[in-house]
C-alpha cells in the first residue's frame, strides 16, 4: 500500500522524548526552506521535544558548546530514549570487547521503533535513569558514542516520498533547545556543516542510510500492513545482531536460495561492515521486494512449480469437495422421495 501523496521525517536527536523520531506529514503542510514549521505542530502544546520552529540548512549558524564547565554537563544524559542502528551497536561494542549477545543482553532494551511494527533495541538505563556510559566526567565512550548523541543539539530529518523507490529525500536540520541546557548559552558559533564534521556525523549518516531507509519505507505502509513474526525476527537479527546474521547466511539454505558472488562473500565472510551493508539489500528485498539480491533461477523455477503443484492439489481437493457435495445432495434427494412416496402410502 502507497501512500504518494504523503512524505516521512526521520529526526535524529538524543534528548527528545523519542530519539528516533518518525513524523508524517502531507505535501501542503509543508513549508518553504526558509519559513518556520506550523505552529499548529511544533507548538508548545504539541512539542514535548522542544524543537524550535526554524527549517535550517547545512550553512546555518549554530550557537553551541558543550563541556565539563557548564553547569548542567551530562543532565541531558538521562532520561532518554537512544535508539541504537546497526552501526551504533557494532561501534559500541568495539571498546567494550563484546559479542553482539553480550552487548544486547547488557546494554539495551528490545523497542519496537517508533510508529512501525519493526523492532529494535535502545540503550537501557541506570536504576537512576541514566545512561550506563556517562560518569561525572562525562562519557565513558564517547569516541564510540551513538549517532543521536553526535547530533544533539541538532535534529536532521528527511522529507521522502513514500513508495517511491530510488528518489532522493530532502533533508534539512533544525534545532533542539531544552530549558536546562546552557550550552546555548556559549559563545562559540560554526556552521552546522562545521558541526557535522566535529562530531563525526558524515560517516554515522553514510553508514545509516540504508537501514535509515528502510525504516522511514516500512513507516510509510503504516500499520494496517503488518510484517510477518518470522519477518520481524529477522529484521531484528540482521538489525541488531551481526554475528548470528554470519552464521545464517553461511550455515543455513540461505546460499541455496540467492546468487552471491564470490567476492561479496569473502567480503562479509570477515569485514563487519560489508556485512552490515549487505544485511540492509537482504531486508529490503526480503521485506519490499527489490532486486538488490537475486534469487538463484533454479529456485525460482522449483518455487513456481511447487505453486503450479500446490494449485493442481487444491482445484483436485475442490473437484473432489464438489463431487461429495453432489453426491450427498442426491442422497437426499433420493431419501425426500422415499418419504413422501410413503407418506402417500400412509
Amino acid at each position: 500500500m502507497q501512500h504518494p501523496d504523503f512524505f516521512d521525517v526521520l529526526a535524529f536527536s538524543a534528548l527528545t522524548t523519542h530519539s528516533l523520531k518518525v513524523l508524517t506529514m502531507s505535501k501542503s503542510q509543508q513549508t518553504p526552506q526558509s519559513a518556520p514549521f506550523s505552529k499548529s505542530l511544533f507548538g508548545s502544546d504539541n512539542n514535548p521535544s522542544n524543537i524550535m520552529p526554524a527549517k535550517l540548512t547545512a550553512d546555518s549558524t549554530l550557537k553551541f558548546r558543550c563541556h565539563p564547565g557548564v553547569s548542567c554537563f551530562t543532565n541531558c544524559c538521562g532520561n532518554i530514549n537512544i535508539i541504537l542502528t546497526p552501526y551504533d551497536i557494532l561501534r559500541l561494542r568495539r571498546p567494550l570487547n563484546l559479542t553482539a549477545d553480550e552487548f544486547l543482553l547488557r546494554f539495551t532494551t528490545p523497542v519496537y521503533l517508533e510508529k512501525t511494527d519493526l523492532p529494535g533495541v535502545k540503550i537501557h538505563l541506570d536504576e537512576n535513569g541514566r545512561c550506563p556510559f556517562v560518569t561525572e566526567e562525562g562519557c565513558t565512550i564517547y569516541p564510540y558514542r551513538p549517532t543521536t548523541c553526535r547530533y544533539y543539539p541538532v535534529g536532521m530529518s528527511y522529507f521522502h516520498a513514500a513508495g517511491n523507490e530510488g528518489t532522493a529525500a530532502e533533508e534539512f536540520y533544525f534545532l533542539v533547545k531544552e530549558p536546562y541546557c546552557k550550552g546555548h548559552e556559549e559563545p562559540k558559533e560554526q556552521t552546522i556543516r562545521e558541526w557535522r564534521i566535529d562530531q563525526g556525523i558524515d560517516e554515522s549518516d553514510e553508514m545509516n542510510r540504508e537501514w535509515m531507509e528502510i525504516v522511514m519505507r516500512r513507516k510509510s505502509f503504516g500499520l494496517q500492513a503488518t510484517l510477518s513474526e518470522p519477518a520481524q525476527k529477522m529484521f531484528f537479527m540482521a538489525s541488531t545482531d551481526l554475528d548470528k546474521f554470519r552464521d545464517f547466511v553461511f550455515n543455513s539454505s540461505f546460499l541455496e536460495t540467492y546468487d552471491v558472488d564470490e567476492e561479496t562473500l569473502a567480503k562479509i565472510k570477515t569485514d563487519d561492515i560489508a556485512l552490515m551493508k549487505f544485511s540492509c539489500k537482504y531486508l529490503a528485498s526480503s521485506i519490499f521486494g527489490t532486486k538488490d539480491l537475486v534469487i538463484k533461477a533454479d529456485k525460482v523455477k522449483e518455487r513456481t512449480e511447487q505453486l503450479k503443484a500446490n494449485q493442481g492439489e487444491a482445484e483436485k481437493q475442490a473437484m473432489a469437495t464438489y463431487e461429495e457435495l453432489r453426491r450427498d445432495h442426491e442422497l437426499l434427494k433420493k431419501k425426500i422421495e422415499v418419504q413422501k412416496q410413503t407418506d402417500k402410502k400412509s
